[in-house]
């Protein structure tokens, strides 16, 4: 089966509204984090898909975690799944005819990283050259310097001094005509950057950073830009803020919790990293049973990340420490060994039960990535949204792509 086409045109805004449907009409599912609940609210709507959830084990959790619309359950799982993927379908965009960089601009840069930036530069596809790269967010530029190797201007901002150093010695030695500029792209001066012969690059800039580009991009008149979001969550206040029309108009209200579950998807981590954080994560769900009696209030109690020496402790010891952190009373002795093991079972439960709410990961994504292209859609730009890499790579793969089309009249 060929893959689809990437979104663009009208069916940007009827994929948004079949996707705030969705959302909407599930919410049920997807807002209550298992983590935060001894008893989730939908258990009692599906009695037989949570049973058949609370029934597996860890290991069956981890093996479903990245594709759980694969998983056989009871209904309406299946229902939920077949639709997540329809509305999730978004099509690769297609790759271009374009000199790669040659390998020695790949000196410093992670082996993932390069990766995604060769994939992220093959889909540029503009109906104008790019005259001048503005790489946002830039580090030390490796992603702008990419696509300068053929001797096109490069402007490089990013607000680590020293990462503006060491990206400059870089393009130096490179003999690019590259200019890596101080900047706090947040600052109020950060649109004295951009003008309008730019295009503005961005490879996973966080939340609020690619937001502003689009904004500053757009109000500057620049022709083209590229962006590839992450981090959703990353705003700076506790509810986000629809950019485009239809989204302001939807009735779906996200808070900054809501924006953490696209991100929810596991990445690559060796087996000592996935223990201690199995083992954090088991250890905070026994406390979570302990602090309900300690306060004497059945509800979920936000404790902080905890330095990673906290696991070399004693579990009694983990459990007293916590608690006169957090100001409760003293844990009287008990069988401190049948609490942990009820954390790890509780843990087994979360990660099965987290299962019908990944199935939701990436609608909201969706939903939040056609949010931004329907907004550079009313700034006058004509927008394509599709895959630049296969999820294993980065499972942020997806690309906006935006170009105002001018079309000249005859006088």
């Amino acid at each position: 089966m060929p893959d689809a086409p990437p979104l663009s045109g009208p069916r940007l805004l009827e994929r948004f509204r079949a996707l705030d449907d969705f959302l909407l009409a599930h919410q049920g599912l997807w807002r209550p984090r298992p983590f935060n609940f001894l008893q989730l609210p939908w258990e009692a709507r599906h009695p037989e898909l949570a049973a058949w959830l609370r029934r597996r084990s860890l290991e069956d959790a981890e093996a479903a975690h990245n594709h759980p619309e694969q998983l056989a359950a009871p209904a309406p799982f299946d229902a939920l799944a077949a639709a997540s993927l329809v509305l999730s379908e978004t099509g690769a965009l297609p790759a271009v005819a374009r000199d790669a960089a040659p390998e020695r601009f790949a000196v410093d840069v992670p082996g993932r990283k390069w990766q995604q930036i060769r994939h992220f530069a093959s889909r540029l596809q503009f109906a104008t050259p790019p005259a001048h790269w503005l790489d946002w967010c830039a580090g030390k530029g490796h992603l702008g310097r990419a696509l300068a190797h053929d001797g096109t201007p490069l402007t490089c901002l990013e607000y680590d001094a020293e990462l503006v150093a060491a990206g400059q010695a870089l393009s130096d030695r490179l003999q690019l005509a590259a200019e890596h500029r101080l900047q706090d792209v947040l600052a109020a001066d950060a649109a004295d950057q951009l003008d309008a012969r730019h295009t503005p690059l961005a490879l996973h800039a966080c939340g609020e950073l690619h937001v502003r580009l689009l904004q500053l991009a757009s109000a500057a008149g620049c022709r083209q830009l590229a962006v590839a979001p992450c981090c959703y969550n990353r705003i700076d206040s506790e509810d986000y803020r629809p950019l485009s029309a239809a989204a302001r108009a939807s009735p779906l209200r996200l808070s900054r919790d809501d924006l953490r579950l696209p991100l929810s998807e596991a990445v690559t981590a060796g087996a000592r990293v996935r223990r201690q954080r199995d083992q954090s994560m088991a250890r905070r769900l026994a406390f979570d049973l302990l602090q309900r009696e300690l306060r004497g209030v059945d509800a979920y109690l936000p404790t902080p990340s905890l330095p990673l020496a906290w696991l070399q402790k004693d579990f009694a010891d983990y459990c007293r420490d916590l608690a006169a952190l957090k100001d409760l009373p003293a844990p009287a002795p008990r069988d401190w060994q049948a609490l942990e093991a009820r954390g790890w079972q509780r843990l087994a439960e979360v990660r099965n039960l987290e299962l019908p709410r990944a199935l939701f990961r990436r609608p909201l994504e969706l939903w939040l990535l056609l949010d931004r292209a329907l907004y550079l859609e009313e700034q006058g730009y004509q927008v394509r949204l599709g895959r630049f890499c296969a999820p294993q790579l980065t499972p942020r793969n997806h690309l906006l792509l935006a170009e105002r089309v001018t079309h000249s009249s005859c006088g």
